[in-house]
């Protein structure tokens, strides 16, 4: 899971460049791998959660060009940084998918 609050006039920006890295990843396609991006009720902070069922925990998001450009001047869109933090399922219920 990451985390990260932009500034103000950033999110939409910021929403533009999330919403091409799904284009991309619905044009690739990437097997064994799950993401979702969430905006708080602040309009400005996000949360991004990954899940990766490759054995070595790579992610697909590394050769992204989409991502790439995302992550690009993010520190300058963002007034809280990403804060990268690994999470433990406890339940869910059709979270992704099936």
């Amino acid at each position: 899971m990451v985390r990260y609050k932009v500034k103000p006039g950033q999110a939409a920006r910021n929403t533009e460049l999330v919403e091409a890295v799904y284009d991309e990843l619905r044009r690739s396609s990437p097997a064994g791998f799950r993401y979702a991006t969430f905006r708080l009720d602040d309009g400005l902070t996000f949360v991004h959660l990954a899940v990766t069922e490759a054995d070595d925990g790579s992610s697909p998001l590394s050769g992204n060009e989409a991502f790439q450009r995302f992550q690009e001047g993010i520190a300058d869109r963002c007034d809280e940084p990403p804060a990268a933090a690994e999470v433990h399922e406890v339940g869910s219920f059709r979270l992704f998918g099936d």
